[in-house]
């Protein structure tokens, strides 16, 4: 069975103490496709040297994260650009809104997941989109920027079933990961109201953790847990689970 993390933070200084054997325990339980979103210029070399020592599990994406959309935003996305320019990357991620922590930059961060969109289309890429407390801002940006080069993930879906069908209108696949196994998650409610071919597994490790290691430190290995989630939920088996989402992964990377 092959798993596919889409949506992963290898770099995190959580796992600085053991990520070789972080890594080791997510292959040995099959998920040997681990995508890494970008947060901002800082992580960059870091992404780097993971991609280098694991070339064939780890596919790296290029971004702003919108709580990082700070004063020097321009700068930043000057280094995004840069970045799309040099190389090929899996996607243009992890951008969005998010108004949660702080509203001061909202329209700074409306500008930079525009900006970024139009990138991804320039480049041919998927967009990874971060979206918390802010479905109506987001929705507006994609709106704006609806039709043909407009695709991607909407990592750690959260919302209601109509504004799930809202992001799938617009391209997106559904990422989801370990909030479906909260009991207050409520997405678990839905899901199977929507097709399987929509949706795609993450983790966002180190966090948000499934179910029984909620409040823990998560890891992609914890892939494997949601999988089993939705095996319930859609009343097949983990291998069938791991291989539609899987597909589902490559129709949107490319690979």
């Amino acid at each position: 069975m092959t798993f596919t993390d889409t949506h992963t933070h290898l770099y995190s200084e959580e796992f600085q103490q053991d990520r070789d054997s972080m890594m080791q325990r997510a292959i040995d339980a099959g998920v040997t496709r681990l995508f890494i979103p970008s947060i901002d210029s800082t992580y960059t070399q870091q992404m780097y040297e993971i991609e280098a020592q694991y070339p064939d599990n780890v596919f790296l994406m290029m971004g702003l994260h919108p709580t990082y959309v700070k004063d020097n935003y321009e700068e930043e996305l000057m280094h995004v650009e840069a970045e799309l320019a040099k190389r090929k990357f899996a996607a243009v991620g992890e951008i969005g809104i998010d108004l949660y922590w702080d509203k001061t930059y909202i329209k700074e961060q409306q500008h930079a997941f525009k900006h970024q969109i139009q990138l991804a289309k320039k480049y041919k890429l998927p967009i990874n989109i971060h979206c918390r407390d802010a479905f109506d801002e987001t929705f507006e940006v994609l709106g704006s920027e609806k039709g043909e080069g407009l695709y991607g993930i909407f990592h750690c879906f959260t919302g209601d079933f109509k504004q799930a069908e809202q992001a799938i209108s617009y391209g997106m696949k559904l990422g989801i990961g370990g909030v479906s196994t909260f009991k207050n998650g409520k997405i678990d409610r839905f899901l199977n109201e929507i097709d399987i071919s929509h949706i795609v597994l993450e983790t966002d490790s180190p966090y948000l953790a499934p179910v029984p290691y909620r409040g823990k430190r998560n890891e992609s290995a914890y892939t494997v847990l949601v999988a089993e989630k939705l095996a319930g939920i859609y009343g097949m088996s983990i291998a069938d689970i791991a291989t539609i989402t899987t597909e589902n992964s490559k129709s949107i990377f490319g690979f």
